[in-house]
């Protein structure tokens, strides 16, 4: 370390500029607003960790799309059993390093956080077949509901919507579980990947699709029902952010839209605020939604009056 110092020293000598910039950033008032400590010096959640597990979650929910590129049935369990092995290797620390990150009262006592994390990865490994279940559903949605699909197994290997589906089913699960910042990490890979932005808390039921996707946009306390479809462009959102007495925002009140059973969404359209949208529903593109809409209901942009023909049309727009 006093040789790696002493370099650093020995390039900044006669380069004043660069020794007033390192005062500069290593004053307090600098560098206070964005420095972080975690507890008890642990290590950040390692984003790399995180993908490998989610990697891995993939192989072991949708053998033979991902992972080894052949999996044979007599070889499934020792196919299953090696990756679970890791996930739950992987989990357990990186839910130990995310309670660490957020000083979360995670634990009863800060010693016991360790194991209390083992605890929380084993409880999510319990509820990988409901996931299975779960993204099984998406997958047929997604087939029987997009008329370019030509196999089910198309839908998993090449579409958006199943992509950001598998990452948020996992993070929701552990959302659930109060597991701190690792379930908006696994969102987060999805949202860049694909462009489509599912809170972890979001509440979505079975035989979801997202046509398209780019720019999709479903918060936090939002629920959607079984059946349901949206196309690119949507934002299911909140309308307005409360505060408390001190002018904070106040967190974790439901202000995003409910979607009942087999809700259809085009492309485009907003719909903002604690508002419920009836079964059987379908919301047009582009249209902007601030209120409830009763079941069956068809809600479309107003359409504009034709021109009389003797109207002169140069310089309308």
């Amino acid at each position: 370390m006093k040789k790696l110092d002493d370099l650093d020293a020995r390039s900044l000598q006669g380069m004043p500029e660069l020794e007033r910039i390192v005062d500069e950033m290593c004053a307090p008032e600098s560098y206070e607003a964005v420095y972080h400590r975690s507890l008890h010096d642990a290590p950040m959640p390692s984003l790399e960790a995180l993908a490998e597990m989610v990697s891995r979650l993939r192989a072991a929910l949708l053998p033979g799309f991902f992972g080894a590129a052949t999996v044979h049935m007599e070889s499934m369990r020792y196919h299953l059993a090696a990756n679970l092995d890791s996930i739950y290797r992987i989990l357990s620390e990186q839910i130990r390093r995310g309670a660490c990150f957020t000083c979360a009262d995670f634990a009863r006592e800060c010693g016991s956080c360790e194991l209390h994390s083992r605890d929380k990865a084993i409880q999510f490994l319990q509820r990988l077949p409901e996931i299975r279940r779960m993204l099984a559903s998406d997958v047929k949605a997604a087939y029987e509901g997009d008329p370019a699909a030509k196999s089910p197994g198309e839908t998993v290997f090449c579409y958006p919507s199943i992509a950001a589906m598998i990452n948020h089913r996992i993070a929701h699960e552990l959302y659930r579980m109060e597991v701190p910042l690792i379930p908006r990490i696994i969102s987060e890979m999805a949202h860049s990947r694909t462009g489509i932005d599912i809170h972890p808390g979001a509440r979505i039921g079975e035989e979801f699709f997202i046509d398209h996707g780019t720019g999709v946009v479903i918060g936090e306390t939002c629920i959607i029902g079984r059946g349901c479809r949206i196309y690119q462009g949507v934002t299911l959102g909140a309308l307005s952010f409360p505060k408390d007495g001190d002018g904070v925002l106040i967190k974790g009140n439901p202000r995003h839209p409910i979607l009942e059973d087999n809700v259809t969404v085009y492309a485009g359209a907003t719909i903002l605020g604690r508002v419920t949208i009836g079964t059987g529903s379908m919301i047009g593109g582009n249209v902007w939604v601030t209120h409830d809409v009763p079941p069956g209901s068809k809600i479309v942009q107003q359409r504009s009056a034709k021109p009389k023909p003797d109207e002169d049309m140069v310089g309308r727009t």
